[in-house]
């Protein structure tokens, strides 16, 4: 897929929706890519602090080998995506960085920054991030559990495996395409789920569940999804 026009290679960790956090072996790749082609690694980490197990995932923030821009914000570490602040760390060789961080100066005087008040709140919600992660994961994780039992209880479906985030991805009879069973789901089920084509599956048979909604109402929207089946 690379090419001569080719100046970044995007890696969302962990991945959205699939939950699987970078592995050291293959940062160590990507840097060997982008090093070589003067392509810099792009890495959206705003799921990072979910992780399911306290092992968590490695941030591209220290990156050093290659170019690298590491992005999160509030949106999601915080849930506040009402807040609208991000930010970018940039990383890698000294005189890469140098170049690239006088062209985001440039980018960055184009546009109006973030309102005061945000600003001015920001460390306050940082602060406060932990309670909010801990109350999410808790619900994920026994969502999560939830979701494992009653597929023990069926043959039909199953589930990719999961490290972070607050996404599932169930693995469904292909009888048809996704989007036309998400639409199914939601008209005759009133159940809402994502179709894989959303997320560029490849194939069909992927529906992607959100692990956030409250416990009852979850397990209840999974027992109808496994009933159509």
């Amino acid at each position: 897929m690379i090419t001569a026009r080719t100046r970044g290679i995007i890696v969302v960790n962990p991945n959205n929706p699939t939950g699987h956090f970078v592995k050291a072996g293959e940062l160590v790749r990507l840097n060997e890519i982008c090093a070589r082609r003067e392509v810099a690694v792009i890495a959206d980490e705003v799921f990072l602090d979910f992780a399911l197990d306290s092992l968590g995932g490695v941030s591209c923030a220290a990156n050093s080998d290659a170019l690298t821009f590491t992005l999160s914000g509030l949106s999601k570490i915080c849930g506040l995506p009402q807040m609208k602040l991000a930010w970018l760390i940039a990383s890698g060789p000294e005189e890469w960085k140098r170049q690239a961080l006088a062209r985001l100066e440039v980018i960055a005087d184009t546009y109006l920054s973030p309102n005061a008040p945000v600003q001015l709140a920001t460390p306050t919600f940082l602060e406060q991030r932990h309670g909010f992660q801990k109350q999410v994961m808790a619900r994920v994780r026994r969502n999560l559990a939830d979701l494992d039992r009653q597929l023990a209880a069926q043959k039909t479906c199953s589930r990719l495996e999961v490290e972070g985030g607050w996404y599932a991805v169930l693995r469904v009879p292909a009888t048809g395409s996704d989007e036309e069973l998400a639409i199914e789901l939601l008209t005759k089920e009133d159940v809402y789920v994502h179709p894989g084509h959303f997320f560029d599956f490849a194939g069909e048979g992927y529906l992607v569940v959100s692990l956030i909604m409250r416990e009852k109402e979850f397990a209840k929207g999974i027992g109808r999804v496994l009933s159509a089946f």
